[in-house]
């Protein structure tokens, strides 16, 4: 079936009309490339965006108080209140299939007055009181030392892990950081880790700004009480966090005299609920880039079953000698087929090339040039290539079946008086 001769035929008839079969071939190929452009744009695009939300977990809320806008049980609208460290027992015991809760206290930050000190250099950081889970809903990599534990937390330990921005403004190059002191505020707290986080878009830089101390000594050191400024709350694997938010808030109006219908008494965002959205925002530019991509790669193979016709009715006689002789019909259909399947994988495998090497330039000159907000390293999958190959087969399959249809109705007497 697939003899030397038979290829032969099948090159000599694809070249005997160069341009048409270049132009014919073309349409096949600006399907494929379209259809590979669109799909690595719409991956840029979600790298790029999913870059926002780092290494975050994304089953995790945040949530923080806000003045009433209710009345309720004798107290004012308006009224301001701040979540206490009982309000975290309180939904540990009340909210089931919760993972992680970590209440949080925060001074300073990037544009505010200068609140770190050491030696003659000062900085703004933000500095955050916190728990050691924080560390697994808002993953760091611990460059030196260590992080928080439990025990600074029950000790009260004045200690603190700062970031690579924060070494870089109050230390020398090579300077050993571990064991030395900073002054937050006028309180010293002793280094025992430096993190360093992924870069995330625009804020990668400030990322490495912070300053991570025990919730206990920040809120003894700067006169915090049990007050809780907002919580990262992380639910169970199988559980989404935005099922079972309206729960956790609801503790914290009943504990706070919040009338239950106030809607902005209690402020958070939820992470879990914009990440599906975003996905689901993916999943619909990849449908428009298939359906888009599809329909231009239909427009080529069309044109290549068109010109298949053209080729078997300018091969009429030939057919009809073939069939005379005593050529099976099914020979002449598969012949038929071959060319039309040859000449779509090898337009639409060039269509593939040129996409992946339009791919590539890209990304060498995103690599050249720094990072785009919300666009990051275009690419197709392996599983994208193999998909397109298989349609690639399909449609030049689909391409040649009319055309060699119609040539094995050709019978061998009017083929032959054909002029």
């Amino acid at each position: 079936m697939f003899n030397k001769d038979r290829w032969k035929e099948i090159l000599e008839v694809l070249t005997s009309n160069w341009f048409r079969t270049v132009l014919t071939a073309f349409g096949v190929f600006w399907g494929i490339f379209i259809l590979i452009v669109l799909l690595s744009a719409g991956k840029g695009l979600e790298n790029g965006i999913m870059k926002d939300f780092g290494d975050i977990a994304t089953n995790t809320m945040f949530m923080w108080s806000r003045a009433t806008t209710k009345a309720h049980k004798g107290l004012p609208k308006g009224r301001s209140f701040l979540f206490k460290t009982e309000d975290v027992s309180s939904i540990k015991e009340q909210v089931p299939n919760l993972r992680f809760i970590s209440p949080r206290n925060q001074l300073g930050g990037f544009g505010d007055a200068n609140n770190v000190v050491r030696g003659l250099r000062t900085g703004a950081y933000n500095v955050y009181g916190d728990y050691p889970e924080i560390i697994k809903q808002d993953p760091m990599s611990i460059t030196q030392g260590r992080f928080l534990n439990y025990s600074d937390i029950e000790e009260k330990r004045k200690i603190a892990v700062i970031g690579d921005g924060v070494k870089t403004g109050l230390y020398d190059k090579d300077e050993d950081v571990l064991g030395t002191y900073i002054k937050i505020q006028g309180v010293n707290f002793m280094v025992v880790g430096v993190y360093k986080k992924k870069s995330n878009g625009g804020d990668g830089e400030e990322g490495q700004k912070q300053i991570f101390v025990p919730f206990t000594s920040f809120s003894q050191a700067f006169n915090r009480g049990n007050d809780v400024g907002w919580m990262a709350i992380t639910a169970k694997d199988g559980t989404s966090i935005t099922s079972i938010k309206n729960q956790i808030m609801d503790v914290v109006k009943e504990n706070h005299k919040v009338h239950p219908e106030d809607q902005r008494a209690v402020g958070h965002f939820d992470l879990y609920e914009q990440f599906n959205r975003v996905q689901s925002l993916f999943g619909a530019l990849r449908f428009v880039a298939y359906f888009v991509g599809i329909l231009v790669l239909l427009s080529g193979v069309i044109g290549v079953s068109n010109i298949m016709l053209i080729v078997v009715k300018e091969r009429t006689k030939e057919i009809g000698i073939r069939r005379a002789l005593g050529e099976d019909p099914w020979s002449i259909k598969i012949q038929i087929l071959i060319e039309s399947i040859f000449l779509t994988i090898i337009s639409g495998m060039a269509g593939i090339s040129f996409g992946a090497l339009v791919i590539y330039l890209i990304n060498t000159l995103l690599d050249m040039n720094g990072p785009v907000d919300m666009f990051a390293n275009p690419s197709v999958s392996l599983g994208v290539v193999i998909a397109a190959l298989l349609i690639l087969i399909v449609s030049g399959l689909l391409a040649g079946f009319i055309p060699a249809q119609s040539a094995i109705k050709i019978k061998p007497i009017e083929a032959l008086r054909t002029e």
